[in-house]
C-alpha cells in the first residue's frame, strides 16, 4: 500500500481512543498538522500526550479511530512511518560509553545509510558540535549538549517529521534557544515538529498549538484562539498584605486561579462571572487592573474546568 502523498497533512488524526488496563488514556483525540508546521503539544503530567504520540508514529496501534502520518495509515502501515520520522524523547536514550561520532555513527547503521561518514560529519557540522567533542564519551557530556546529540541522531536520516517529547527539559536558557533556533531552520527547510513542552515561552514559539488533559483535546489552533477560548478574565493585583487577600480569594468557587507574580498577584475568573462577584474584594487597599490572560492563564484554567468536571 502506497502512502497518501495528496493530503496537506503530515499528521491527520480523528477520533482516536487508547485505554490502558480499562481506564481510557486517550479519548477521541483529533490532531491535524501541516507540513512544516512547528505545532506545540501540551498539557499536564499524565495527560495523554506521550501516548498519542506514540500511537501516530506507529509504536501504539490505537483502539480505535482512524489517521494518517505522511501519508501512511497508522494502523496498517507503522514500519513505514517509523522510517520517515525522527524521535526524540525527554530522556536521554543514547549510548553513554560511545563517543559522541560512534553514537551518530550507530545509528545511521541502524537506518542502513549510505555514506555514513559524509552523513556524520554533516550533522556534526550542522549542529555545530565540533570536531573534538565528536570524540568525547556522551555520559560525560552536559545537559545540553546531551540535547544536541539527540537531536542529531534524531535528524541523521533527514526524517519528514520530528516527534520531541519535552526535548529541553532540564536544559539552561542558551540551549534552549540554539535549539529552537535549529527547529526553525528545520521547518524553512520543510521539516515537521510535533513538541511537547512545559515551557510557555516555547510554546508562544510554535505556529499552533493544541491542549490535552485527562485524555481529551480541551483547545487547539493558533495562541490568541487557544487563550480566548479558555474564556476567562485575569486582573493584577498590587498592595500590602497580598498573603491575605490571596487566602480570601481562594474561597471565592468562580475564581480559577491565583498566582503570585513579583510583588504582585494575578487571578483569573470564569468570563461569564459577574464582575460584582469582586467587589467586596476590590478595596482602596488594592489596585486592581484588568490584563489580557496569558498562555499559562489559558493553560491553568483548562485544568482547573477540566478537574470540575470530573469532580
Amino acid at each position: 500500500m502506497q502512502a497518501n502523498v495528496n493530503s496537506t497533512y503530515t499528521i491527520d488524526v480523528r477520533n482516536i481512543n487508547k485505554e490502558f488496563s480499562g481506564k481510557k488514556v486517550v479519548n477521541d483525540v483529533n490532531l491535524q498538522v501541516e507540513r512544516g508546521e512547528i505545532f506545540g503539544f501540551l498539557g499536564p503530567n499524565g495527560s495523554g500526550k506521550t501516548t498519542t504520540i506514540r500511537m501516530i508514529c506507529g509504536l501504539l496501534t490505537p483502539d480505535s479511530g482512524s489517521g494518517t502520518c505522511l501519508g501512511y495509515d497508522i494502523f496498517s502501515q507503522a514500519e513505514q512511518i517509523k522510517n520517515k520520522i525522527g524521535y526524540m524523547t525527554q530522556r536521554f536514550s543514547l549510548y553513554e560509553d560511545l563517543t559522541v561520532y560512534e553514537n551518530l555513527d550507530f545509528v545511521a547503521r541502524l537506518y542502513r545509510m549510505d555514506k555514513r561518514r559524509e552523513r556524520v560529519e554533516a550533522v556534526i557540522d550542522r549542529l555545530e558540535i565540533g570536531k573534538q567533542r565528536q570524540y568525547q564519551l556522551a555520559g560525560n557530556l552536559s545537559g545540553g549538549w546531551k540535547q544536541r546529540l539527540a537531536l542529531g541522531a534524531a535528524i541523521i536520516h533527514e526524517p519528514q517529521l520530528l516527534l520531541l517529547d519535552e526535548p529541553t527539559a532540564g536544559v539552561d536558557p542558551k540551549a534552549r534557544r540554539e535549539f529552537w533556533d535549529e527547529i526553525y531552520k528545520l521547518s524553512n527547510e520543510g521539516t515537521t515538529s510535533l513538541i511537547t513542552t512545559h515551557y510557555m515561552d516555547e510554546a508562544e514559539r510554535c505556529h499552533r498549538l493544541a491542549y490535552l488533559a485527562y485524555g481529551q483535546l480541551l483547545a487547539s489552533g493558533h495562541i490568541d484562539a487557544v487563550i480566548k477560548n479558555a474564556k476567562i478574565r485575569t486582573w493584577q493585583i498590587s498592595g500590602p498584605y497580598l498573603n491575605k487577600l490571596e487566602s480570601q480569594l481562594l474561597h471565592v468557587p468562580e475564581v480559577v486561579q491565583i498566582a503570585p507574580f513579583g510583588r504582585a498577584l494575578h487571578i483569573s475568573i470564569r468570563q461569564d462571572t459577574p464582575e460584582s462577584t469582586l467587589f467586596p474584594y476590590q478595596t482602596s487597599d488594592f489596585n486592581w487592573q484588568e490584563i489580557p490572560p496569558s498562555l499559562e492563564d489559558a493553560f491553568i484554567a483548562y485544568v482547573a474546568l477540566q478537574q470540575d468536571n470530573f469532580a
